[in-house]
């Protein structure tokens, strides 16, 4: 037994039934008139748990600013007045940022450069920790298929891969390397499991998940987060098949526990064990609670079903007091991995937030995606004469993008600003309409055409359409906008669309109209000089997708992973393409892993070392390795995003026709090529089976190296 676990059970053994079920109550931050009763909570030891928010949907509600002294006072009171004076642990949704705001997750994995972001989330958990939030509930690593989902912009998107490279940046960022350290929280890895997967994109419904599908698509992430260190897991309100995640001891204990080896905590979404009497499965709140403990759900946020009920619960016989000590030793184990017992009050000092801000910068301009350059209209030159059109021109709130709690909107420059900085100094003229009203701007716009030798069209989705709650059956831009669009196209000038937006959009209807087209996301404090760095040229585009863009909603859910069909109707890969609809073209508008530069790269022929290897020598560490040159042909020092996908033509079980496996980030000067090596082993090569095991089987797998998934560049291996 190792010194934590000895703490754990001396406290463990001196606590009564009513403290300890206190240690498994997260309550949410209470209004001013509930104050005094929280703190008597708090003094009798009813409260393990502090949720720092007001609401349900916290991302898109005014919170109001942490003060440091009532968290303080409420700390002190548990750690001097409460009978076993174990500490409080504070969370609050720090998503994407905290002061300083990073791109919106979905943006983030657009950059492809996750040790960026790790080190982004080094700076955000110092400005959390410095407002006495011990735990932040992010990662998000629900896999999604379906942009009508608002959640969309909290995860990386359709890739297990993507999904799982994100959750290991994520969960370090967040913990570093030593979680008792004042400038590290607790990661919490959610919404487990299946979320992302809600029928139709209807947040909070339900999900038809196969044993096969979930663990190849739906676990990769959560695996990862475990194996990073995460001491935390939220679980997803949804059910699965009929079995709702909440109560579901399969789900928590013998897949989260068992077999992915998770040993920290798990604490319910918000309102989730309550929920279980509307979905069906239980009579009352006693039931729900109880049921939901025993599958392995330790913390129950904000509903108090666990105060109210599990006390009663253990008395009447119903719940084994066992089931309740071992929640919360889990919970005492990780307050004192987190070192509350030893550094339990908030000392705050003053944070130089410069190199945030800078490094929030950086990776906004990684995660932006030139999607469209026409005749290489991008970059503008400094001295260009700009028709600045758009609802998001003076825009700074819906920068930020939802699940932003602490982000200033009035710290957030608007686009006009940061590119008069660049323009005035150079000779160019910003013609920009202070006006918000798009009929304005319409009857206006003309005018300022005449005299620009561009039009750039800043344009896009709202904060508030974004996030939980927040999904769409049209996942287009207003109709106002589009007309702007057409507008600006009809006058014979050249258009660039910068498009500020949460969630994949149809393009079909808007893409046409654009001769260039920045795909912004919501890219936080720093995305209107990320932008206009990219739109003079003072850094170059090196985003790639990390979802698909469909040409209609009505094409939903279009992913590339997908199985090959029994017929030549793999419209994905545009074969036979008019065989899925007759009446619209069902290819993706952009595929996943797409993205431009202003430069150009040319992919050499790949050299493999070996074209077989032996499957015991695959198990042993053996690897294939495929070299290739990648020159940049171009006028620009650029990154590109190399990235291998591989394709098993023939297996147990139906595999998809490209699945994405490794890939690079380089840089590569202008005029100059690298040689660039990528490799897959054991693990890349093979799959899980419905009952979770892992199998790599014998023949002859395909390779595909390129820019894209839709990339031709082809090489084929074997497994002996």
């Amino acid at each position: 037994m190792n010194n934590i676990d000895k703490r754990v059970e001396e406290i463990l053994a001196k606590m009564s039934l009513h403290e300890k079920i206190g240690q498994l109550n997260q309550p949410q931050t209470p209004l001013p008139e509930q104050t005094e009763k929280l703190k008597e909570m708090v003094r009798r030891g009813e409260i393990g748990s502090i949720l720092m928010a007001v609401g349900a949907t916290a991302g898109n509600d005014p919170q109001g600013d942490i003060s440091v002294d009532f968290y303080n006072e409420l700390q002190r009171i548990a750690v001097e007045e409460s009978p076993s004076g174990i500490p409080l642990i504070f969370g609050r949704d720090v998503i994407h940022g905290h002061r300083t705001v990073l791109p919106i997750p979905l943006g983030m994995a657009a950059s492809f450069n996750f040790d960026m972001i790790e080190k982004c989330y080094r700076d955000i958990a110092e400005e959390a920790m410095n407002d006495s939030i011990h735990w932040t509930f992010t990662p998000m690593l629900d896999l999604a298929r379906d942009p009508r989902w608002g959640r969309i912009i909290e995860g990386a998107g359709e890739d297990p891969l993507v999904g799982a490279s994100m959750a290991k940046a994520v969960v370090r960022g967040v913990q570093g390397d030593d979680l008792t350290a004042r400038d590290s929280m607790l990661a919490c890895a959610k919404h487990y499991v299946g979320y992302g997967a809600a029928e139709g994109g209807r947040d909070y419904h339900r999900a038809e998940i196969s044993d096969y599908t979930l663990y190849n698509y739906y676990l990769p992430a959560f695996h990862a987060a475990v194996k990073a260190g995460a001491k935390t897991v939220m679980s997803s309100f949804n059910e699965i098949s009929g079995e709702a995640v909440t109560s579901s001891r399969k789900y928590l204990t013998d897949i989260l526990r068992g077999y992915l080896g998770f040993d920290g905590f798990v604490v319910s979404d918000y309102g989730c064990v309550e929920q279980l009497i509307p979905q069906g499965l239980a009579d009352n709140r006693g039931d729900a609670s109880r049921m939901a403990l025993e599958a392995g759900l330790d913390m129950d946020m904000w509903d108090g079903c666990y105060h109210e009920s599990l006390e009663k619960e253990v008395e009447s016989g119903r719940l084994d007091i066992a089931v309740v000590d071992e929640a919360v030793r889990r919970v005492l184990r990780v307050k004192m991995m987190k070192g509350l017992f030893e550094h339990p009050y908030c000392d705050q000092h003053e944070i130089d937030r410069t190199e945030h801000l800078a490094r929030a910068r950086a990776l906004a301009r990684e995660s932006v995606v030139l999607l469209k350059n026409e005749g290489n209209l991008l970059p503008l030159r400094k001295d260009t004469k700009i028709a600045l059109i758009g609802p998001y021109v003076n825009e700074r709130r819906s920068l930020l993008g939802s699940w932003t709690v602490d982000g200033k909107a009035e710290e957030t420059p608007t686009l006009r600003e940061e590119m008069a900085k660049v323009a005035g100094p150079n000779g160019g003229q910003i013609l920009a309409s202070s006006a918000s009203g798009l009929s304005y701007e319409i009857a206006w716009m003309p005018y300022a055409l005449i005299g620009c030798d561009v039009a750039v069209l800043a344009i896009g989705e709202s904060w508030v359409v974004t996030g939980e709650n927040k999904a769409v059956s049209n996942i287009s831009i207003p109709e106002e906008q589009i007309a702007l669009l057409k507008r600006a196209k009809m006058s014979g000038k050249k258009v660039v669309a910068v498009l500020f937006c949460g969630r994949p959009i149809a393009l079909e209807g808007i893409a046409e109209y654009c001769d260039a087209i920045l795909y912004a996301w919501h890219t936080g404090s720093e995305a209107a000089g990320a932008v206009t760095d990219l739109l003079y040229g003072d850094a170059v585009p090196s985003g790639k997708l990390p979802v698909t863009m469909p040409r209609l909603a009505t094409h939903i859910p279009l992913y590339y992973n997908v199985t090959s069909s029994g017929r030549p109707v793999n419209c994905y890969y545009n074969q036979n393409a008019g065989n899925c609809y007759f009446d619209s073209i069902p290819t993706p508008y952009y595929p996943f892993g797409y993205g431009l530069s202003y430069t150009t790269f040319a992919y050499g022929d790949v050299r493999t070392e070996k074209d077989a290897i032996a499957l015991d020598a695959l198990k042993a560490g053996a690897r294939f390795s495929f070299t290739f040159s990648l020159r940049n042909t171009g006028e620009y020092d650029a990154k590109e995003t190399v990235q291998l996908y591989i394709h098993d033509p023939v297996a147990k079980m139906m595999r998809p026709l490209r699945e994405l496996k490794a890939f690079e980030k380089v840089f590569v000067p202008k005029g100059e090529a690298v040689d660039v090596t990528l490799s897959v082993g054991y693990d890349e090569l093979g799959y899980f089976l419905p009952d979770g095991s892992y199998t790599v089987e014998r023949g002859k797998i395909e390779i595909y190296i390129g820019e894209n998934c839709l990339t031709s560049q082809k090489a084929e291996i074997c497994i002996l």
